[in-house]
């Protein structure tokens, strides 16, 4: 891993790091979150028993949007040609709430980790949004990378040594 902080030039000022003269590569990256809420919760958002209608089909719809906008909301990333973007929320009862995974992939000359982790963050968000106004203490926690794949620096699994 380098230590090295790509981001900031000799002088320690922000910048894009130019990709230019990199190799095009198949790129992917899965990144996680969660929310928890209470129990009771999580069965009317099953049961579509909720205000706003649809909750997992509008957090994954939203999740895309987001992934395919990570250039707009952070500020040094390189806007990139999505292959694929995929979220899915999954009830789990043990938290009680949903995970969320967000795929990402592309064919480019920069990794895909930014746009799963915003995906995956913004889906959890409207989780939030849609099912406030019956559970205001639910927490979005855990998002995180689980895996990338291509580029100069290979793979990366979370929990692999």
């Amino acid at each position: 891993m380098n230590d090295r902080l790509t981001h900031l030039d000799a002088e320690g000022r922000a910048r894009m790091v130019d990709v230019g003269e990199k190799p095009a590569t198949a790129r992917e990256a899965i990144a996680q979150g969660q929310i928890r809420m209470a129990a009771a919760t999580l069965q009317r958002a099953l049961s579509g028993d909720t205000p706003k209608g649809d909750v997992r089909a509008i957090a994954e719809i939203a999740g895309v949007m987001a992934g395919k906008r990570t250039a707009e909301l952070i500020p040094l990333c390189h806007p990139i040609a999505l292959s694929s973007l995929k979220v899915d929320v999954t009830p789990d009862d043990t938290l009680p709430g949903f995970v969320v995974t967000a795929r990402a992939r592309t064919i480019g000359q920069t990794g895909v980790e930014m746009e799963a982790l915003t995906a995956a963050s913004l889906a959890c968000l409207t989780l939030y949004d849609m099912l406030k106004a019956i559970d205001r203490g639910m927490i979005v926690e855990g998002v995180c990378l689980l895996e990338k794949h291509g580029g100069a620096s290979g793979s990366y699994m979370r929990g692999a040594s």
